[in-house]
């Protein structure tokens, strides 16, 4: 007998100005810049950022000649630190950058006389997920969570509620019923304000134009909504807080619901698994969801130093599959080659793309190849021709 007993689910996210997200999005600029030149870079850059300081660091390769220090300050322009009653201005901060080349012990473990033998560039393990509770095939509480930061950052650079700040976070927890969300229980809003702003004028005016726009369709009369709770947020960004590198991990795939191997995305090129092998994973359990195989999906694929193939691929669909769980193992193994290069060239990864994926989530955005599903027809004919499972 199925359980239908309620429970809740929550997920957060943080803008394009908080100060971690600052930060990935520095290095996958970086990233991109180097791409843009040769396509072949080896690229792994790291960014801290506090009061009137942001430090790059990591290890690149590549043909390509990169202004780092302009490329930073050109993101945290753009993301609207531009001000000093925001303490952290763009083009006054200083910028300490201290890149170098990659490891030769690493490189001789990537490099391959043929492509197609590339070895991974890092061990470690590696999830995609997807279920079928929205049309981006996500789980909602994580895409309302993003809906809700991105719509701070639209509405405060296109003048509707010019007394935001970059910096913000959104959080909201989802009432399930079974596998279904059926209304939310709970949302929270902090954006940086204006000093001269009243906290009631930002309470109403958030939950006007974000809340409620993103929301409404979920809330009811006992959800609760708080919008800035601690009733003050004019200090923010890496002025309030410092900000790192790889620390949004969660807000960055699936908002909790899953599981994680642990590795950050953003500042790295697609020879790091951490980044591709995660993509490949997220496009292959959305091929599954989408082809109605499972209502929901994860992937784990783990790859051992220097080695091409990966060393496991397992499927885990919680008992939601149409297909038996061998059949559709079977049928991920023959459609889709899980070699670092395959994979590279199959999601176009040597492309600069990777800045727009470095805020509001890597996962539920049609612009990018992993999240097309163009093998349905191929999965589900090696699904139907795998040979019986014998127990």
């Amino acid at each position: 007998m199925t359980d239908h007993r309620p429970f809740l689910v929550t997920s957060e996210s943080v803008t394009e100005g908080h100060p971690d997200k600052l930060c990935d999005q520095v290095r996958d600029a970086i990233l991109d810049a180097y791409l843009t030149q040769d396509p072949n870079s080896r690229v792994a850059v790291e960014c801290l950022a506090t009061t009137g300081l942001l430090v790059i660091a990591g290890e690149v390769s590549s043909k390509g000649q990169v202004d780092a220090t302009a490329i930073a300050r050109k993101v945290v322009r753009e993301i609207g630190y531009t001000e000093s009653a925001l303490g952290f201005v763009a083009d006054e901060a200083t910028v300490l950058s201290a890149l170098h080349a990659q490891s030769p012990d690493i490189a001789q473990g990537v490099d391959r006389a043929h492509e197609d033998e590339q070895g991974a560039g890092d061990q470690g393990l590696m999830y995609g997920y997807a279920c079928n509770e929205t049309t981006e095939l996500m789980p909602l509480p994580i895409v309302l969570a993003h809906k809700l930061t991105h719509r701070l950052a639209i509405l405060r650079k296109d003048g509707t509620l010019p007394f935001l700040g970059p910096d913000g976070k959104a959080q909201v927890t989802v009432e399930y019923r079974g596998e279904t969300p059926v209304r939310i229980a709970a949302v929270v809003v902090s954006t940086q304000h204006r000093e001269s702003v009243s906290i009631d004028h930002v309470r109403d005016e958030v939950r006007k134009h974000i809340i409620i726009p993103v929301c409404g369709k979920y809330l009811d009369a006992k959800t609760e909504i708080h919008c800035n709770p601690t009733g003050r947020f004019v200090i923010g960004g890496p002025h309030g807080d410092t900000g790192l590198t790889g620390r949004k991990i969660i807000v960055d795939t699936y908002g909790g619901v899953g599981r994680h191997g642990g590795g950050a995305f953003s500042g790295k090129d697609p020879s790091k698994v951490d980044r591709s092998a995660a993509y490949a994973a997220r496009w292959i359990a959305k091929h599954i969801v989408a082809a109605k195989l499972a209502r929901r999906c994860e992937v784990q694929i783990s790859y051992a130093i220097g080695v091409a193939a990966p060393v496991g691929v397992h499927v885990e669909t919680f008992g939601t599959e149409t297909a038996p769980i061998e059949s559709i193992e079977h049928g991920v193994l023959a459609t889709f080659d899980l070699r670092p290069h395959a994979i590279t060239i199959a999601l176009n990864l040597r492309a600069p793309q990777y800045q727009t994926t470095a805020a509001y989530g890597h996962f539920g955005r049609n612009e990018f190849a992993w999240e097309q599903t163009p093998r349905l027809q191929a999965l589900v004919a090696a699904v139907k021709s795998a040979p019986a499972h014998k127990d």
